[in-house]
């Protein structure tokens, strides 16, 4: 089997088969022209001559800016033409007034908006839904493109230098993954099952409790299955905070029982709470439990000084560093104190490494419209 049926296979494997197959270069024929006769010169005529013609004025082409207006200077009385001319009357030269826009003549583009750091933001889009239903069913929240406020300088030395950053818009789950919906995943692709799984008494009797015990290889390969993704940090940490640059996903109050699932001790039957049962908690785009009940798992690696390089990395839907040996992990989880569960806290993890306390949620783009 050669390489683009290999390539093929494994994006059907992946869930990917709505992708575009990818286009090879010695596939690409140029498009058919139809073969026409060719042009018989007429006979040569004598040359004619004939004055020079009076051109028209050109109109302005696709992507021509507009002559600049000459601006009057402040406190100068407007100057307006006569309509007539009265002979031996010296008349002040009329202020040109800006030219209207001719018939399929395009108007210049208007300038974009930038960011502190001279990059262009991207146009807005059209309202979206605020939820919708992932491909495995979960409820996922609209999460609207916007700057924010990224990092701390009350944390630790890698949640610093405090940086806005812009991160288009996007959909992550409202809840996390939970036990039920991973053993759909488990069962589909007849994978082994996370550590207190195999049992299948999890999976039944805690199904809307979320999965832990999961890899991050484990979470990314769930997200794929899914047709999603997981979130970057940038994402995870914009879905949590807002644009207001919150401490906590609900605000700045102190966390206490009713936002989040936190300070309790390893070992306890009741250590992770079912889904959706801290409304107080949820953030302002309506993701429940971003701080407390389970770290999350997010796509990016983990560089300790990722922020105080950040003046050589994109200010727009920034990635984490190309490589690494850890995992970034978000949120905090129900054994921490509540200095952990702010929402720009940074921790990290083998990406093999399966702990009682981690877990995740999927992301995944706008769906296109047809």
């Amino acid at each position: 089997m050669d390489i683009r049926s290999t390539i093929a296979m494994c994006m059907v494997m992946m869930g990917l088969s709505s992708v575009t197959a990818p286009v090879w270069a010695d596939e690409i024929v140029a498009p058919k022209s139809e073969s026409t006769p060719t042009p018989v010169p007429a006979p040569a005529t004598p040359p004619v001559s004939v004055p020079n013609p009076v051109l028209p004025k050109s109109h302005a082409q696709d992507a021509e800016t507009k002559p600049p207006v000459k601006t009057q200077a402040s406190g100068a009385p407007a100057e307006t033409p006569n309509k007539e001319s009265v002979p031996g009357k010296t008349e002040s030269t009329p202020t040109p007034s800006k030219p209207k826009v001719q018939e399929g003549e395009s108007k210049p583009p208007a300038k974009a908006p930038h960011l502190a750091n001279g990059s262009a933001l991207p146009k807005p889009t059209a309202p979206l839904p605020p939820e919708i239903a992932g491909k495995d069913g979960a409820a996922m929240v609209l999460v609207t493109a916007s700057e924010f406020t990224m990092g701390s300088d009350k944390g630790d030395d890698d949640e610093s230098p405090v940086h806005r950053v812009y991160v288009d818009t996007f959909y992550l789950d409202k809840f996390e993954v939970t036990n039920g919906r991973f053993a759909k995943f488990v069962e589909a692709i007849q994978s082994e099952p996370p550590w207190g799984f195999s049992d299948k008494d999890t999976p039944v009797t805690h199904a809307d409790r979320p999965v832990r015990w999961v890899s991050w290889m484990d979470a990314m390969g769930y997200c794929l299955w899914a047709g999603k993704r997981l979130p970057t940090e940038a994402e995870w940490e914009k879905a949590a905070r807002g644009t207001d640059g919150r401490v906590y996903p609900w605000g700045n109050e102190v966390p206490t029982a009713a936002h989040a699932v936190f300070g309790l001790k390893e070992g306890g039957g009741e250590t992770v709470s079912p889904i959706g049962n801290r409304d107080k908690g949820k953030s302002a785009y309506g993701a429940h439990d971003l701080a407390g009940n389970l770290y999350e798992w997010v796509m990016d690696w983990y560089a300790e000084d990722f922020y105080a390089n950040f003046a050589k990395n994109p200010a727009i839907n920034p990635r984490g560093p190309i490589e690494g040996t850890a995992k970034v992990q978000r949120g905090g989880s129900y054994i921490n104190n509540p200095y952990r569960l702010r929402s720009s806290f940074r921790t990290k993890g083998d990406p093999t490494e399966q702990d009682p306390n981690v877990g995740f949620r999927c992301a995944q783009e706008v769906p296109k419209l047809p």
